[in-house]
């Protein structure tokens, strides 16, 4: 970096018949090189969307938090001004990028990261030893920018909840889910691991994502260490699966899971999580009664067609899905098996 321009080793590609290079930039110069001044004009002459400032605090966390695993991916911005680039020889796309102090850098795709990464040095300036890649574009107008921001977004989708839980391995609840899924063998055949909304082919009878909630219930305020929940978990997930014969036909292919899935209350998310709130209940109150209670759960009649669930946890044939909806459910059971 010198007095008139900001220099980095650089390659070169061709994207779209343009010339545009990939880079290495220190974290500490990501703030200098970048602003974010367009936020309060109309979103028809901005070039992306408006910062969500509520995002930062906990982006910038992760980095903190996580100094040796943390994994930002690259930033994607035009250069509205000189930009040189000098090959190392001839024949090479590696070189040198240069970028005039007076061009302005406008971020296509990763301004949350920008900001975070902001925040974050200030709280632990020997993050400014670190680097972040970044691809450069000449910026040839306004149209052209917010084109690049609409497709570099146009087939960006957020994993689902289950697949989020079942990659996350610094979530301490995310890992005892995986573990009780490990230690009750007819679980891994029963839950879909990836998706949030089970297919109708799958064999699957509920989700990951409702067995994570049920058993952030289940724990919620209980003074256990770590593997005291893991055991407590495995423990209140395994006498579930006892004392559901519905779940054991599925397993056992006596029945489709399917059928099961429409015509039960058994496998729902709003069942899961309310059997994790009774667990924790239960274990609060009296735990050397918990699997005894948990036996007359065989005695429950989860069809839908059960007069017992019109009290508004079923309307027209409709599983009702509300906070009032989920209080109803966990009244109901508790009224059966308590």
């Amino acid at each position: 970096m010198n007095s008139a321009r900001f220099s980095f080793p650089a390659v070169k590609g061709i994207q779209a018949n343009m010339e545009y290079y990939v880079t290495m930039v220190p974290l500490d110069c990501i703030p200098k090189l970048f602003t974010f001044s367009d936020e309060n004009m109309p979103p028809e002459i901005r070039s992306q969307r408006t910062l969500n400032k509520s995002r930062i605090p906990e982006m910038s966390n992760y980095i903190l938090q996580n100094p040796n695993s943390y994994v930002f991916s690259a930033l994607t911005a035009s250069v509205d001004g000189e930009l040189l680039f000098e090959s190392a020889d001839s024949d090479s796309n590696h070189g040198m990028l240069s970028i005039s102090m007076s061009s302005k850098l406008l971020i296509n795709d990763g301004q949350h990261r920008r900001a975070a990464i902001e925040v974050a040095l200030k709280k632990n300036p020997n993050l400014k030893y670190e680097h972040i890649s970044m691809v450069l574009y000449h910026d040839i107008g306004l149209k052209r920018s917010q084109q690049m921001f609409s497709d570099l977004n146009r087939f960006a989708i957020r994993p689902t909840q289950s697949l989020n839980i079942l990659y996350d391995n610094r979530d301490s609840l995310s890992l005892i889910v995986k573990n009780v899924i490990e230690e009750i063998p007819e679980f891994s055949y029963l839950i879909d691991k990836e998706h949030t909304s089970i297919p109708n082919r799958s064999i699957a009878l509920f989700t990951l994502s409702a067995l994570y909630r049920g058993t952030v219930s289940l724990l919620d305020g209980l003074e256990l260490n770590l593997n005291e929940q893991k055991d407590f978990a495995i423990m209140f997930w395994s006498a579930v699966y006892a004392n559901m014969p519905e779940w054991q036909d599925v397993y056992k292919q006596k029945v489709k899971s399917s059928s099961v899935r429409k015509e039960s209350l058994s496998p729902l998310s709003i069942t899961i999580k309310a059997l994790g709130e009774i667990g924790n209940a239960l274990y609060k109150n009296n735990s050397a009664t918990l699997e005894s209670t948990l036996s007359n759960l065989k005695e429950i009649n989860w069809q839908k067609s059960n007069p017992t669930w019109n009290n508004g946890i079923i309307v027209n044939g409709s599983v009702q899905l509300s906070h009032a909806t989920q209080q109803l459910m966990i009244n109901e059971i508790k009224k059966i098996i308590m």
